[in-house]
């Protein structure tokens, strides 16, 4: 079976932050990984990454969407499907998870999102 590598985009835009809620998530003990469909993505997924002040000082929030970056750079290209919005929420233990279990809560969270057409509010 050959592997499709999707192109990876950012989300920088409060109103496409704003879109992907309204689609489907994801919950797990370390993120939230919410998806919903974009026309604008095309061929490729774009991704945006976001952690609330309720987590922490400026430089925990940093280090929680650094380590979700990299995650979803390894993660996405292939369990992500094309034309398809991204958000990675922190969650209070993001920073400090061992990057084991973060790595298989993202993992499983997509596959879930990638498998599951049933939890969807408005997509």
């Amino acid at each position: 079976m050959t592997e499709i590598v999707l192109k990876l985009g950012s989300l920088t835009k409060r109103s496409e932050f704003l879109h992907v809620r309204d689609g489907r998530y994801a919950a797990r003990k370390t993120v939230v990984v919410q998806m919903r469909e974009c026309p604008a993505a095309q061929d490729g997924v774009r991704a945006g990454f976001t952690a609330t002040k309720k987590i922490g000082g400026a430089v925990v929030r940093n280090r929680c969407k650094r380590r979700l970056r990299a995650l979803a750079r390894h993660y996405l290209p292939t369990l992500g499907k094309p034309g398809y919005d991204y958000v990675f929420i922190a969650r209070h233990n993001t920073a400090s998870a061992p990057h084991d279990m973060l790595a298989g809560d993202i993992q499983k969270a997509l596959e879930k999102l990638r498998a599951d057409r049933h939890n969807a509010r408005n997509s």
